[in-house]
């Protein structure tokens, strides 16, 4: 039966414990900063997109107002749903590790069991 191994105490030496081994899983933690990174991503796409139709109500002119309300509504929009989206992806990936982080309480906990007897 295999043992496991110990956890250093303090938290440089748990933390670097944690990445060079499998025990607990940091992936979560790495989700959560690739989420800013691209809600900050759409974000910018957001400015492009209040840009465009700036530009394309300056371009036009008169009667391109509202071609320009029409791509700033469109735009926006699609700034929306890409965020919720994003969002889903994210909470996607979250789910899948926190359930693989549960099984491996669970399949120490049988251990346990097993050992107990």
């Amino acid at each position: 039966m295999r043992r496991p191994l110990e956890r250093p105490q303090g938290l440089p030496r748990q933390f670097l414990w944690d990445l060079l081994t499998f025990e607990k899983l940091i992936t979560s933690t790495v989700v959560h900063l690739v989420y800013w990174a691209g809600l900050g991503i759409i974000g910018v796409i957001a400015f492009g997109v209040v840009g465009a139709s700036v530009g394309v109500a300056i371009r036009e002119g008169g009667w391109g107002i509202f071609l320009a309300a029409a791509v700033l509504g469109v735009g926006l929009m699609g700034v929306f749903i890409a965020v919720l989206l994003w969002r889903a992806f994210c909470e996607f990936y979250v789910a899948v590790f926190q359930i693989s982080e549960d099984l491996h309480v669970l399949r120490q906990d049988v251990e346990r069991e097993r050992n107990g007897r």
